[in-house]
């Protein structure tokens, strides 16, 4: 008796579909934007922005790899472009918000200025390193997901990080020198 060999079954994966990956990943994708220097008032409109990209190339996503680090490359380049225009325009950088949630007037006075302080080091480091060092230090992504998120070589990747993390160490004490004065 002749047997047939049968060809592998591969697991169907649907792809996402742009209603969950919003519901999923709009917490996220807010932050980052955040934390790479996307200005208070602009949040909003900037991650709606991400979200359109993320809607007009949802059907190019591979859906055999994880969501997350492909809204991030995206938010990245969002918040890159965001930047750029920022240069062009006069602007008054607003403040952190006033409340911090269960927090007494001395504890959120702290929260504030650390937050403060954290914004401003990050503000003054270059979009690719800033970029770099809030996934990977702030979000935890690992070095693989970051390398999908932003196409860059994962040896660059860890330069940038290196970098990133000696220039927000130098901008927190400059600051820090700063208040003591």
């Amino acid at each position: 008796m002749m047997q047939v060999a049968l060809a592998p079954e591969f697991p169907v994966v649907e792809r996402p579909d742009f209603e969950s990956v919003y519901r999923e990943q709009f917490e996220h994708i807010w932050f980052t934007l955040r934390r790479l220097g996307v200005h208070e008032r602009d949040l909003d409109d900037t991650t709606h922005d991400v979200f359109l990209v993320v809607n007009r190339r949802l059907m190019d996503f591979d859906p055999t790899r994880p969501v997350r680090p492909w809204v991030t490359g995206i938010a990245y380049r969002v918040a890159s472009d965001e930047r750029r225009r920022a240069r062009h325009r006069r602007e008054i950088i607003g403040d952190i918000p006033e409340t911090i949630d269960g927090a007494g007037p001395h504890r959120a006075l702290e929260a504030k200025e650390a937050q403060r302080l954290v914004l401003d080091a990050l503000t003054q480091l270059p979009m690719d390193q800033r970029a770099v060092l809030v996934m990977h230090d702030l979000q935890g992504m690992t070095m693989p997901e970051i390398m999908e998120a932003l196409d860059a070589p994962l040896n660059t990747l860890y330069s940038r990080l290196r970098l990133g993390r000696r220039k927000f160490t130098l901008a927190v004490r400059k600051q820090r020198g700063r208040e003591h004065v």
